[in-house]
């Protein structure tokens, strides 16, 4: 079991399940991150947070908290 934030930049990775509760998950699922989408990882800021993805066709920023919840394999 793998989380987003454990990928390393330039790969690409299928989600296989949320873990976040309540608005966290909502927050994440707005962005589109759902099971089964595809998601390149293309930059990760020098701490970590955040993290550069690319899900959808879409550029966006997440942050490293949000990113241990997202499950890929």
């Amino acid at each position: 079991m793998k989380t987003l934030k454990q990928v390393p930049c330039g790969q690409t990775v299928k989600v296989t399940k949320l873990t976040g509760e309540g608005p966290v998950k909502r927050r994440i699922m707005d962005m589109g991150i759902t099971k089964g989408v595809e998601i390149f990882v293309r930059k990760v800021a020098p701490l970590g947070d955040p993290i550069e993805i690319t899900v959808r066709g879409y550029e966006l920023s997440v942050r490293k908290a949000d990113a241990e919840m997202i499950q890929v394999e």
